[in-house]
């Protein structure tokens, strides 16, 4: 196997595969990419098993073959070649060559016929949605992760919907870690690749790796066979594991018909709640939120650091709440809002906040309150 490929069209797959080649698996060649060289060009295969990822690009091939190479290794030289062409050529036992003259390097490869197999589709019913769409749809939900102990289908999955508003097809991905529930929806271009009404669970470590690898221009397309989701964009293709099981019913959660609506500026209240979060550790990682007389009082208090206070005025007339929230869901949710000013649902101090923007209604997020 020779080639010579080009530097600038290759290094964004190589920075965009890391995320699932460095996940550790309990196979070594999981770490490497798998490339396939074709008298036309090269396919790059990667996989940790819940995920697989398949792209092919344009190189210069004298001989046809196949190698895995490790993925962060060849990602480095490749991002610190001086030159925009790189000979790779494979030498005896898996050895694999890359530059010429003056500059060598020298990996060692694997056999790539113990590389696990990734399915690849050609033709199956698709979704197809802007792509700067979805990827907003993924990076609002992103930040909600799962602790590796919890086991639970909800936790560790990812819940995407279809459902038709306004004689439009819409898709909705709802993710939560027990402590808040982030809802996100757009409206698709077309529906044919799942049945209106219909829910599924996606793997939510792989499903988040989609913002790394999503091109924010044309569309996409997404569609499920066979137990997984598979997403297309131009020459590449993502698939990702699906979860048995089933997402909660959420819509009680959402009922704000009694809470209380506070509108506050965006940007000073993620303001003002990064430097409550200066005196947050595990210990204490919650801040007291105090609504009364037409003010937000937000205070923050650590025995073995100090205390903080801050005051925002708002509309506010109501009775007196006083709740404790974890900063830092806000300051997340508040980021993936874009409006100018975002509303507060608060019911009590028993029942989560609801945080929306004021104009956009496209992504909600519920924040659990903490025992004061």
């Amino acid at each position: 196997m020779k080639f010579t490929l080009k530097k600038s069209k290759i290094i964004d797959a190589l920075a965009k595969i890391q995320g699932i080649a460095n996940r550790k698996t309990k196979d070594a060649i999981t770490s490497c990419v798998l490339i396939k060289a074709f008298e036309d060009g090269l396919k790059f295969y990667v996989t940790d098993y819940e995920t697989g990822f398949i792209g092919f690009y344009s190189a210069d091939v004298e001989s046809e073959g196949a190698i895995a190479i490790n993925a962060k290794k060849l990602f480095e030289i490749v991002k610190d070649f001086p030159t925009e062409d790189i000979l790779v050529n494979e030498v005896e036992n898996y050895w694999i060559e890359i530059g010429s003259h003056n500059i060598q390097y020298h990996l060692v490869g694997m056999d790539p016929v113990n590389f696990p197999e990734i399915p690849e589709i050609e033709d199956m019913p698709f979704i197809e949605m802007e792509a700067r769409r979805f990827k907003k749809m993924v990076d609002k939900t992103s930040s909600i992760t799962s602790s590796p102990e919890d086991k639970r289908e909800h936790i560790i999955g990812v819940c995407l919907e279809t459902f038709q508003k306004n004689d439009e097809n819409w898709i909705k991905i709802i993710s939560t870690d027990g402590n808040r529930l982030a809802i996100v929806e757009f409206p698709c271009i077309n529906e044919s690749g799942l049945t209106l009404g219909k829910s599924v669970l996606i793997q939510k470590k792989g499903f988040n790796e989609l913002s790394k690898i999503i091109v924010p221009e044309g569309n996409v397309f997404i569609g499920i066979l066979n137990n997984k989701l598979f997403m297309k964009q131009q020459r590449e293709t993502v698939s990702v594991g699906m979860v048995t099981g089933n997402f909660p019913d959420y819509s009680v959660l959402i009922d704000i018909k009694d809470a209380k609506q506070i509108i506050v500026n965006r940007q000073l209240f993620i303001m003002t709640l990064r430097r409550m979060s200066i005196f947050s550790t595990e210990e204490y990682k919650g801040v007291i939120f105090n609504f009364n007389d037409d003010k937000m009082v937000v205070s923050s208090t650590n025995p073995e650091l100090g205390e903080s206070r801050e005051e925002l005025f708002i509309e506010y007339p109501s009775e007196n709440i006083e709740i404790a929230f974890n900063p830092r869901y806000f300051i997340e949710s508040l980021s993936a809002i874009e409006d100018e000013k975002v509303i507060l649902n608060i019911t009590n101090d028993q029942k989560p906040c609801l945080v929306e923007g004021e104009a956009d209604k496209s992504y909600q997020c519920l924040i659990m309150p903490m025992k004061i």
